[in-house]
C-alpha cells in the first residue's frame, strides 16, 4: 500500500470516527435534555394569542426548561395550537386537557401531582400572558437549586413596587392584600398573591394536596401559608410584573371575596390544628 493510500485511509477513519462521536454525543445531550429536572406549570384558558409565544420563550432559555400546559377545554383551542407544537417540542412540551373550566388552584394541584409522578425536582408556576417574564425562570431557580430556598416567589413588592400597566386602584388593591395577608397569618412575605414561584419537590410532597380548595389568588396564598407552617425557607426574588397585552384577565369578584374570607379560614384552621 502507497503512503498516500494509507494517509487517506486514516483521514477516513478518523472523519468516520469523529461522525459516530458526533452523533453519540448529540444522543447524549437530547437523553440529558429529556430528563430535566425543572418543569414549568402553565395554566390556561382562551389564550391562543399567546400560548405559542410564551411556550418558545420557556423553551428557549439556556436552561433547557420542560413546559406542562394545563388547558380547561378552551373553547379558542389553545390546547390545539399546543398539540402542534409537541412534535417540534418532543420531550420537552407536555397537556393535560381537562374536560371543563375549574379554576387556577385546581390546576395547578393537577400540574403539581403531574409533575411529581414524573419525579421533576423543581416545580414552577407561571402565568401563560407574559406577566411573568420567562427570563427570571432562572432566578428562581437558582435561588432553589443554589440558594437556601425551598420555596422561591418572583416577587413584585419585594423592592418596592415593581408592576408594570396596572392602573393604581389594582396596584394599591393587591399591595394591600399582601399587608392584610401578613397581619393575619404571621408571614413575612411581601408578595402573598403572588402567582410566579418555584417549589421544590419535597415541600408539594409534603402537603396533603387533596385540601386544597381554592381556585383564585387564594389558592395561591394556602400554598405560600402550608409551606410557611411546615418550616420551609421561603425566599423572595425581586422581578418586574408586567400586565397583559393580549387575550382578557380571569379576575373576578368571586375570586377577591374568596381571598378575604380564605385568609381568615385558614389562620383559624391554623389555630385549631386543622389545617
Amino acid at each position: 500500500m502507497k503512503n498516500g493510500d494509507t494517509i487517506f485511509l486514516l483521514k477516513t477513519n478518523i472523519i468516520f470516527v469523529g461522525i459516530k462521536c458526533h452523533k453519540k454525543f448529540t444522543f447524549a445531550l437530547k437523553l440529558l435534555e429529556n430528563m430535566n429536572d425543572c418543569i414549568v406549570i402553565i395554566p390556561t384558558y382562551n389564550e391562543i394569542e399567546n400560548i405559542e409565544s410564551i411556550i418558545r420563550a420557556v423553551l428557549s432559555q439556556h436552561k433547557p426548561f420542560h413546559v406542562l400546559i394545563i388547558d380547561d377545554n378552551s373553547p379558542d383551542h389553545t390546547a390545539d395550537k399546543v398539540v402542534l407544537l409537541q412534535s417540534e417540542f418532543e420531550g420537552r412540551l407536555f397537556l393535560e386537557k381537562r374536560t371543563k373550566k375549574s379554576g387556577l388552584g385546581t390546576a395547578y394541584v393537577h400540574g403539581f401531582k403531574w409533575a411529581m409522578q414524573h419525579q421533576y425536582d423543581f416545580i414552577f408556576e407561571m402565568d401563560a400572558d407574559f406577566s411573568h417574564n420567562p427570563n427570571d425562570l432562572e432566578k428562581l431557580y437558582n435561588a432553589c437549586h443554589f440558594g437556601d430556598a425551598d420555596l422561591a416567589i418572583g416577587s413584585r413588592y419585594v423592592t418596592g413596587v415593581n408592576v408594570v400597566n396596572w392602573p393604581l386602584s389594582r396596584v394599591l388593591m393587591s399591595y394591600f392584600a399582601s399587608v392584610y395577608v401578613r397581619i393575619i397569618t404571621g408571614m413575612k412575605i411581601h408578595d402573598a398573591t403572588a402567582g410566579f414561584v418555584c417549589y421544590k419537590r419535597q415541600v408539594l410532597e409534603s402537603i396533603n394536596l387533596n385540601k386544597i380548595k381554592f381556585v383564585g389568588y387564594a389558592f395561591q396564598i394556602e400554598m405560600k401559608y402550608r409551606t410557611f407552617c411546615k418550616n420551609f425557607e421561603i425566599v423572595e426574588v425581586p422581578i418586574i410584573f408586567t400586565d397583559r397585552t393580549k387575550g382578557q384577565s380571569k379576575m373576578s369578584n368571586s375570586i377577591i371575596i374568596e381571598a378575604v374570607f380564605g385568609v381568615i379560614a385558614l389562620r383559624l384552621k391554623k389555630l385549631i390544628n386543622t389545617l
